[in-house]
């Protein structure tokens, strides 16, 4: 049996629709050209006075109030009367003429002399119509009231609607109250620390606010103060919102969420409302969390782009933050916390001790920080019970937390897509290939030439990588299209705090090494190196402008932050100076890669030759053309043996 609807209708707008079209269909129905308008004609009194002398009246009723009448017309005498006539106008009723006189005292003296002479021998009434003041309030002000209601209607859609302060005709009053959503406590979502993988020093960076949270007292009584607020700065999908929740959870307070473009609406001081009603409401909940997610919509540095002149919202709305969060007393239980992955472009104001005077840094994870991540995103999924947490991490340097959950994802539709029972090793890596390289293309057309130079600008990076100490170690390389890439190498970089100047030359030689190679052994020069130009020009241009990397600008750092500076750092002899170096440092170890593969030409047209006939190869054929590469480490054996073992199966 189905259950009854007992919700009404929703009102929507097409109901405004409607009702515009039933009226447009009445005043036409009635107007004079409908189809259903009655029989009658407007006249003026001059024309009255001729027709009630020429003997067409039947009878007359004359209104005093308003000087109108109606003048019915003889049966038979319509034609002469009406200028048009009504195709139906045999089923109708008796036709008459409207007309306005001047006073109720000269009708009634043509009237009467129109009965003397005879013209006229039918019946005149006359009455008074008596309208009250609901009349005329409704007549006066009804179409004001409409014009409002639709007025406070379409604001309420503007505003937001239900979920966004109000919505309907309440919207345009809500409009500056807070969007914030409120996690409650004992909510069904919440989050703890458990649900958190990795961040570790994150994670007690933020303890201290979850332990005053819990235990004010054992800060208020010692004098202490926590901080009023904590800025988590990261990259993107490092889990900086997850964070936030967790606190929240442990703490078991409160937590008011909402994101920096929330506060900012196109009516000027929206913003600032919005943001005095979530400080209301927050203390009235204390001790709880207010979250902003990219609080960099908001708190942009001021004074950055003027507003030409006019208000800027924007400015007000930062303006109300910066006054809020010193309104209130430092121990009143209201802790803020903000996100962004911009913390270069805040305000200044806004960071400085007092308000966001804590900075936690959410950085990507490292190797064990990203197997923790994949215990946790591999709980949903049957997976293989073979599978190499180990590997998985190793295999996805760089990645951030939601990186990690979107190859977990990736790999469980990939097992989908092939009918398995469990998502094992190869989805993975099919997955891990797919995010970093793109969507594989085997029925993209190559001509044999074209894909001879792949395989020899493929080889050319993997042959120079295996011959430099500090290049990052190769994994497996293919010519099969992924992507816009026609063909794409796999290295497993290390992960270094620093970088030394000889570790970058290594890989801008490696990155160069698929050019050199085309030079050499094809004589042409193709556009697939594009890609790598790119990435090796602005090293270049960073190794000597930022990091004084330079042998004729040793130890100069142009790095300028100022954004009200319209001019370069440095002079135009200095820019001129800079220009060459990089063309010197590119140009030295272009000629390094030529020479490395001149040397090892035979090693390198072998490797060639295998990436054409097998299109993929691993770190197992490059040994065993050019022999064990000197400076492997264990977890490179370790990995190249997995890459083997995944290769053959």
């Amino acid at each position: 049996m189905k259950e009854t609807n007992k919700k009404g209708p929703r009102f929507n707008l097409t109901w405004i629709y409607v009702i515009i079209a039933v009226v447009l269909g009445w005043v036409f129905i009635k107007g004079n050209g409908g189809i259903f308008s009655s029989n009658s004609e407007e006249a003026t009194y001059d024309e009255f006075k001729k027709y009630v002398e020429s003997g067409y009246a039947s009878k007359i009723e004359a209104d005093k109030s308003n000087c109108n009448l109606k003048m019915y017309i003889v049966k038979g005498k319509e034609g002469k009367v009406l200028k048009k006539q009504s195709q139906n106008q045999s089923s109708l009723s008796e036709a008459y003429l409207e007309v306005s006189y001047p006073s109720n005292e000269s009708l009634q003296s043509f009237i009467e002399k129109q009965q003397e002479a005879g013209n006229f021998t039918g019946d005149i009434s006359y009455h008074e119509e008596k309208k009250g003041i609901w009349y005329y309030l409704i007549v006066n002000l009804l179409p004001l009231f409409i014009i409002v209601l639709l007025w406070l209607f379409f604001m309420g859609r503007l505003s937001g609607g239900k979920n966004g302060g109000g919505g309907g005709m309440g919207g345009i009053f809500s409009v500056g109250k807070s969007r914030a959503r409120l996690v409650d406590k004992d909510g069904a979502d919440k989050v703890t620390f458990a649900d958190v993988a990795g961040q570790a020093e994150a994670k007690q960076e933020v303890q201290e606010i979850v332990e005053f949270l819990k235990n004010p007292k054992k800060y208020t009584e010692l004098g202490g103060k926590i901080p009023k607020g904590a800025l988590l700065v990261g990259p993107p999908g490092t889990g900086k919102t997850l964070l936030a929740k967790a606190v929240a959870g442990e703490a078991d307070v409160p937590f008011f969420s909402m994101s920096g473009s929330d506060f900012v609406e196109m009516f000027v001081g929206v913003g600032a409302s919005r943001v005095r009603d979530l400080f209301r409401q927050a203390k009235e909940k204390s001790p709880c969390i207010i979250f902003i997610d990219e609080i960099d919509a908001v708190g942009r540095a001021r004074g950055k782009n003027p507003a030409m002149g006019g208000n800027d919202e924007r400015e007000s709305t930062l303006n109300q933050l910066l006054t809020e969060m010193d309104g209130f007393g430092t121990n009143s239980g209201v802790i803020i916390l903000a996100a962004t992955n911009r913390a270069d472009i805040l305000d200044k104001a806004l960071l400085r001790a007092g308000r966001f005077d804590r900075q936690i840094h959410v950085d990507l994870p490292d190797l064990n920080e990203r197997k923790e991540i994949f215990q946790v995103h591999l709980r949903p999924l049957k997976v293989d019970q073979s599978l190499n947490l180990d590997f998985l991490a190793r295999q996805t340097p760089g990645f951030s937390g939601a990186d990690i959950a979107n190859v977990c994802n990736e790999a469980a539709l990939i097992a989908a897509r092939h009918n398995k029972r469990a998502v094992d090793k190869d989805d993975f890596l099919a997955a891990v290939d797919r995010i970093i390289g793109g969507l594989e293309k085997k029925t993209k057309v190559m001509t044999v030439e074209e894909k001879k130079t792949i395989a020899l600008h493929e080889a050319g990076h993997a042959t120079i990588s295996w011959h430099l100490q500090y290049a990052n170690p190769l994994v497996k390389v293919t010519i099969v299209p992924r992507g816009r890439a026609l063909g794409a190498a796999w290295y497993m970089p290390e992960e270094r705090q620093i970088n030394t100047k000889e570790q970058m030359l290594d890989e801008m030689c490696a990155t160069l090494g698929g050019r050199a190679a085309e030079d050499l052994f094809t004589g042409h020069l193709s556009s697939g190196a594009m890609n790598d130009l790119e990435r090796i020009t602005k090293q270049a241009y960073s190794m000597i402008v930022y990091m004084g990397m330079s042998d004729k600008l040793p130890n100069l750092c142009y790095y300028n932050n100022d954004e009200y500076s319209f001019s370069k750092p440095y002079s135009e002899a200095t820019a001129q100076l800079i220009d060459e170096e990089v063309k010197r440092m590119i140009a030295e170890q272009y000629e390094r890669a030529k020479a490395i593969l001149t040397e090892h030409s035979e090693g390198h047209h072998l490797l060639a030759q295998k990436l054409v006939d097998k299109e993929v190869i691993f770190a197992s054929d490059v040994e065993a053309i050019f022999g064990k590469r000197p400076w492997t480490s264990r977890s490179e054996e370790l990995l190249k043996e997995e890459a083997e073992a995944s290769g053959n199966a």
